[in-house]
């Protein structure tokens, strides 16, 4: 079992919530998403440069709920987290890591990168026994090559799909059009976890540990970026403009499996960006 920071707050109601206005969001999002000067549809085509600002002020007026909430919420629980002995941190993003293998994987095989399907998946297999359901990396230990993570929008990316419009999502923070739709993915059955835990009824997992390591996922990269972020937000001119910024760069190196820095932003102080 993951080791969990339980909220004292009624997780189940509140994910509905944000899966509700990630719904309506979407549903807009799709029906907006050709809003272009040029009257193309912005998602025909994998090219950076074509990411636009199509809904600025929806995207600031979220931006600033999520600072809100970070600073009320996610914020103060990180930096107790930090406070945990260093093999405590470890093994939660060890966990972490080890359980994002179930959307990986897939996403390996749907890019045709087949070996890296077979490394991830042995990876996972290693990690969740002799690792203690990944809390030990075991795999890397006996030399398995490091993994990076993939998802359904990088797999959009590289076949072709262009990233449409940038937005900014409440709770779940930056995306874009391509990447918010193939999120969506992972709910009718994308992702293997959410299908053992939420969708089906399994005698070993609930819906709640679903939930919870999701949570514990935002804690973990809020924790591992708490002073970058500080950094950014104190020496920022534009603090939304800035998150933007590195957000697309991040998202654009994972989809290119590239550290090469893209734009003049340097973003090698960030641990990780979650989509």
């Amino acid at each position: 079992m993951l080791i969990y920071f339980r909220v004292d707050y009624n997780i189940r109601t509140s994910m509905i919530k944000k899966f509700v206005i990630i719904t309506i969001t979407t549903l807009a999002l799709i029906g907006n998403v050709n809003a272009s000067s040029d009257g193309e549809l912005l998602l025909k085509k994998n090219d950076p440069t074509e990411i636009k600002e199509c809904w600025e002020g929806f995207n600031r007026a979220s931006f600033a709920l999520n600072q809100g909430l970070d600073k009320i919420v996610f914020k103060p629980v990180a930096s107790v987290y930090r406070t945990l002995p260093t093999p405590i941190k470890n093994g939660v993003s060890n966990s972490l890591d080890n359980l994002s293998n179930v959307v990986t994987v897939p996403n390996n095989i749907l890019q045709g990168e087949f070996e890296k399907a077979v490394v991830n998946t042995g990876r996972f297999v290693i990690n969740t026994t002799f690792g203690i359901l990944g809390l030990i990396d075991v795999a890397t230990l006996i030399g398995f090559e490091e993994y990076e993570k993939e998802d359904y929008g990088q797999t959009l990316a590289v076949h072709g799909a262009g990233p449409g419009c940038y937005l900014v999502l409440p709770v779940l923070g930056p995306s874009t059009a391509r990447d918010t739709v193939a999120s969506l993915t992972n709910f009718v059955g994308g992702d293997a976890w959410y299908n053992v835990t939420v969708k089906n009824d399994t005698q070993y997992f609930n819906e709640s540990d679903f939930y919870f390591s999701k949570v514990t996922s935002g804690i973990d990269f809020r924790a591992k970026n708490y002073d970058s972020i500080e950094n950014l937000e104190n020496n920022s001119i534009d603090f939304y403009a800035s998150v933007k910024s590195l957000y697309l760069q991040d998202r654009q190196q994972k989809i290119l499996n590239t550290k090469t820095i893209i734009d003049t932003q340097n973003d090698s102080d960030w641990e990780e960006i979650e989509n």
